[in-house]
């Protein structure tokens, strides 16, 4: 039997700290953004591969190619996020672009109706209307930071997007797949997206100090192989919906870490905005919190 559901939400709460330093570490890192995007996704997809192709050879082979095909197109979503939400880390603030891309819940629950067939409630819609209201005033404040700031705000939304229709590729093929295949195949497909992604843009990929290695090897171990691969774990066992509403903790923690790390503290406007955006995504994504399979085969 898989693990009760009260494991499950544990492991939920550790990858959410650890991803919440992932806009710190991106920010200590002095790169490119798509170089920072695909050195995340090359050093924990060479890892995740490595073990896919030992222990769970056999798994994937069994997979159709449909399941297969939906892995890949999960990998490029994965890929889009991470090219637009570390692009706008160096445009806008951390509050306000993790802020942002955490209204991945309402895209989620957006998506979950059009392709898994979850019908939306009034408490949806309400939600999704406060959490456009919160946008919305983050934005106007973000005006006196300049056009830049708006443009990043912008790429931060595209990154909440992509995140949803990873999550809700995964939330399909996840149930029937362990995590090693899982991750496996998405990591992988995700690093080859941003390599060519910084290949065709010219990004430098050498050349950085001691300083950035450090950052985009702890951005691969800690929010990626381990902050996502345990919610990605939990989807195995709660809903994609489920599991985009924690990660609305996200900004909460990033801020936080923002404040002694980069001297970096929330404005007004982010704070206020903010706060209307994250009641109306919990809101929104308090539909539906079940427990949505009950897998037999343990990780």
């Amino acid at each position: 039997m898989g693990p009760p559901g009260a494991h499950a939400r544990l492991g939920l709460a550790g990858g959410v700290i650890a991803v919440s330093w992932a806009a710190i570490l991106i920010r200590l890192a002095e790169a490119a953004p798509l170089a920072i995007a695909a050195w995340r996704l090359v050093l924990a997809g060479v890892a995740t591969a490595g073990f896919a192709l030992v222990a769970r050879r056999g798994e994937l082979a069994r997979q159709p190619p449909r399941a297969l095909l939906k892995l890949a197109l999960a990998g490029l979503a994965l890929c889009l996020h991470f090219a637009t939400w570390i692009a706008s880390l160096r445009l806008t603030s951390v509050a306000s672009s993790v802020a942002l891309v955490t209204t991945q819940p309402v895209f989620v629950a957006l998506l979950s109706r059009a392709f898994l067939g979850e019908h939306a409630s009034l408490r949806v819609l309400s939600g999704i209307v406060l959490a456009v209201a919160g946008g919305a005033a983050m934005a106007s404040g973000d005006v006196a930071l300049g056009p830049h700031a708006l443009y990043g705000d912008g790429l931060a939304v595209l990154g909440a997007v992509a995140a949803a229709v990873y999550f809700v590729l995964g939330r399909e093929v996840r149930p029937r797949l362990s995590l090693g295949a899982y991750v496996g195949v998405v990591y992988p497909a995700a690093a080859l997206g941003l390599l060519a992604l910084a290949l065709f843009t010219h990004s430098p990929l050498w050349g950085y100090d001691r300083h950035t290695w450090v950052a985009l090897g702890l951005l691969a171990l800690v929010p990626q192989l381990l902050g996502h691969s345990l919610l990605n774990w939990a989807l195995r066992w709660l809903s994609g919906t489920f599991v985009a509403l924690a990660i609305l903790a996200e900004p909460i923690v990033s801020t936080l870490l923002a404040i002694p790390v980069l001297g970096e503290r929330p404005r007004l406007h982010q704070l206020v905005g903010g706060a209307v955006l994250l009641a109306g995504v919990g809101l929104a994504a308090s539909w539906p919190v079940a427990a949505a399979s009950a897998a037999t085969e343990a990780d």
